[in-house]
């Protein structure tokens, strides 16, 4: 746990027992036990000191990042703190004017996602933590869709099993899919182990064990067909990493082969785009008088080659050889539809 977030967690624990009327003027050293209690379980000196605590109330009464303002005072008489305020606590701060709007704009991201399923409470959620935070306001700003737009995300078929597949991953519970290839009218059933969900281009795909094939697959959610939650667990496997596992990967396909270095090279003219868009993360460039080359380790396929094609004249592969001549065979191949 960050230290931030302890802080913070320190911060609602003083606010508990200052408005605590039961037990009023709580002492230094009787924050500091509660606090080292609620964080690590113990009442030693071993994590959170005297002066820790002393910091904190001195944060709440003037800190003005956080805002609070917090009208603590200490009575020598009861030799602890108390609120001047009795009605004022913490959680109800009012927010700034920049928050709020914060709040709104990215309200209003994921509101995009809206048609799909697992989003579809999520407009009602925010209006509860809007009304918590006494911001009297609609989640859709219409003046927000003056100044921002967004892509109109089309409603492809299978989002409506992201929930399903989501409380499945989160309680790693088996799946039997029914599921058909792209250009194929045969439907097969996989049972899998699903591991991850995962956003390319608007669609959304699943990254499962296939149990009959022991490899860990990628399966487009709108090739789905039925799926079936199974009450049987499953355990996700050691060496999986999801931050891993599409390191080498030029979008969502994922092959066995092995990933290779691809140097392509552009005018100086592309320079200030692909500074700023990378190809790849793996990404480095190399420059030179009249032109600049780019590095990237990924492992080639459709994607990849469709990428390189959408730079049109500006882009030439310089290495591998391989990726040279599909490049070139493809480019042919177009020349001839306009012979």
């Amino acid at each position: 746990m960050s230290l931030h977030k302890h802080a913070l967690i320190r911060y609602r624990i003083i606010d508990n027992l200052l408005r605590n009327k039961y037990k009023p003027f709580p002492t230094t050293e009787e924050i500091r036990l509660k606090c080292e209690e609620s964080l690590f379980g113990s009442n030693h000196a071993e994590h959170i000191c005297i002066s820790t605590i002393q910091k904190d109330i001195h944060a709440m009464k003037f800190d003005g990042e956080l805002g609070f303002f917090a009208p603590i005072k200490f009575s020598r008489r009861n030799w602890g703190y108390y609120y001047a305020d009795k009605e004022y606590t913490i959680q109800k701060i009012p927010l700034k004017s920049n928050d709020i709007e914060a709040l709104k704009f990215a309200a209003n991201t994921l509101l995009n996602f809206k048609e799909s399923e697992i989003f579809s409470d999520f407009g009602f959620a925010i209006e509860k933590i809007f009304n918590r935070l006494n911001i009297a306001s609609e989640v859709q700003d219409e003046r927000l869709k003056s100044v921002v737009k967004f892509d109109n995300i089309p409603d492809y078929s299978g989002n409506q099993h992201l929930s399903n597949l989501y409380n499945a991953i989160v309680q790693q519970q088996k799946i039997v899919l029914q599921y058909q290839k792209f250009n194929s009218k045969e439907v097969s059933a996989r049972t899998i182990h699903p591991y991850l969900l995962k956003e390319h281009r608007y669609r959304w795909y699943v990254i499962a064990l296939d149990e009959n094939k022991n490899e860990i697959l990628t399966f487009a959610l709108d090739r789905i067909v039925d799926l079936k939650i199974e009450n049987e667990n499953f355990t996700i496997q050691a060496n999986f990493n999801p931050d891993n596992f599409f390191k080498n990967a030029f979008g969502i396909t994922q092959t066995k082969d092995e990933p290779c270095e691809i140097i392509l090279e552009f005018p100086l003219t592309m320079l200030g785009y692909l500074s700023t868009q990378a190809i790849h993360p793996s990404q480095k460039i190399s420059y030179f008088q009249d032109y600049f080359q780019v590095s990237i380790f990924v492992i080639p396929g459709f994607e990849l080659y469709e990428k390189i094609l959408s730079y049109g004249n500006d882009v030439k592969v310089i290495s591998p050889t391989e990726i040279q001549s599909k490049i070139k065979s493809i480019l042919q191949k177009s020349l001839e539809k306009y012979q």
